[in-house]
């Protein structure tokens, strides 16, 4: 199973308890409520606080957007109404109490306080204090519907800290999830980084070539005019390939803000596979196998420095999370229409996708593979250990 359908699961389930716990705290109100008076007028007046514990669960049941104005702009109006309802008990029996002879109604506190929860989690940042403020203080004077005695006041104070307590674990939570997402961020903005690179380094290596190629067909010009024609193909061909991938790279890259002192240099890719193996090989207990099955030559320069990097990713996680890998089977195959490869180790570590260390670095390159038209998954093995699989498609590279 997948790690989004794991944590849809747990979803599922959390919702699931979070209903029969609320369930079993109705059944109790009702229980308490109706035990010294089952007249009709008890239970309309149960229907009040009943109904309020109801209209809690659309709001902390559900998984909401982040930054979402409903949510807290609903919270607020429920805890308006759960306070005025307070009030209204107070006066009428001039602290007393008169609705409930032996609960407050606890599934609406329970509902209140997960609703300031979701609310700090999930709630528009302007509104979403506001929001979990009234309804903490809803709860904490819910216990007043049955009295002003010293214990009632303590249950007050108790639900508060309750209260606080859920508002902590959403705003933790919260902010987990935006340095995540602003690590994500920067990862991605990195990647696009490297895609400029790419194109400086491709462009500047083709280039380089034809007026190498311009050069020589100069110098044989007299000599050799057949040679002229050759060079001039040739030349033909590194420019058109060049204003290729440069229309793809540029038509991938959404950051403007390219680097302007990328290296000089030849770009690897999956011809260069043999060498990264040999490194990895001397400095890694497990041994690299590579398997090549089609013709390598003439890829797409972009679809053949990400599978490179492919490769790379998988080494690397091979090392830092495999120690106890025997082998390492890299495989690369070519058809009409793909290129695939995969990089499987056997090592018993147990690790879960994509996290290994913080998943990062397969988060990016993720996004180097997507922005190909391409997939990539990552997770155990059928046999065991551990297998990343990458497609890139050809003829939208080419066509792109």
């Amino acid at each position: 199973m997948s790690t989004p359908d794991l944590r849809r699961l747990w979803v599922r389930l959390a919702q699931a308890a979070g209903l029969v716990a609320f369930g079993l705290l109705a059944l109790f109100d009702f229980a308490a409520s109706t035990a010294d008076d089952d007249s009709i007028v008890a239970l309309l007046l149960l229907l009040v606080p009943m109904g309020l514990a109801v209209a809690t669960v659309p709001l902390w049941l559900p998984v909401h957007r982040l930054g979402s104005r409903r949510l807290p702009v609903a919270a607020l109006a429920l805890a308006t109404a759960s306070l005025a309802v307070t009030a209204g008990v107070v006066v009428v029996s001039g602290g007393g109490g008169m609705m409930l002879a032996r609960t407050w109604g606890l599934a609406e506190s329970a509902g209140l306080i997960g609703v300031v929860f979701v609310v700090s989690r999930w709630g528009a940042p302007r509104l979403a204090p506001w929001a979990a403020v009234a309804a903490g203080l809803a709860v904490a004077a819910m216990p007043l519907r049955v009295g002003t005695e010293n214990l009632l006041v303590i249950f007050g104070l108790l639900q508060v800290l309750a209260a606080a307590g859920a508002a902590g674990v959403g705003l933790y939570l919260r902010v987990v999830a935006a340095g995540r997402e602003r690590a994500i961020a920067l990862v991605r903005a990195e990647q696009r980084a490297e895609f400029a690179r790419d194109l400086h380094d491709f462009i500047a290596h083709h280039v380089t070539g034809i007026v190498v190629q311009a050069q020589g067909a100069r110098f044989v010009a007299e000599q050799d005019p057949r040679r002229v024609i050759v060079a001039l193909e040739q030349i033909e061909r590194a420019g058109a390939e060049t204003m290729a991938s440069m229309r793809r790279m540029v038509g991938i890259l959404r950051n403007p803000h390219a680097p302007p002192d990328a290296p000089l240099a030849p770009l690897a890719g999956v011809t260069e596979l043999e060498p990264l193996l040999t490194g990895f090989n001397g400095a890694a207990n497990a041994p690299a196998r590579l398997h090549v099955d089609g013709d390598l030559n003439g890829l797409p320069v972009e679809v053949s420095t990400s599978a490179y990097r492919v490769v790379m990713e998988g080494l690397t996680n091979t090392r830092q999370h495999a120690p106890d890998a025997r082998s390492v089977d890299v495989a690369v195959r070519r058809t009409p229409d793909w290129l695939l490869v995969r990089v499987a180790d056997d090592g018993a570590s147990p690790r879960t996708a994509p996290a290994r260390g913080h998943g990062f670095g397969l988060i990016g390159l993720t996004e180097r593979v997507r922005a190909l038209g391409g997939t990539i998954t990552a997770g155990p093995g059928v046999a065991g250990g551990w297998v990343l699989d990458a497609a890139f498609p050809l003829h939208t590279a080419v066509d792109r």
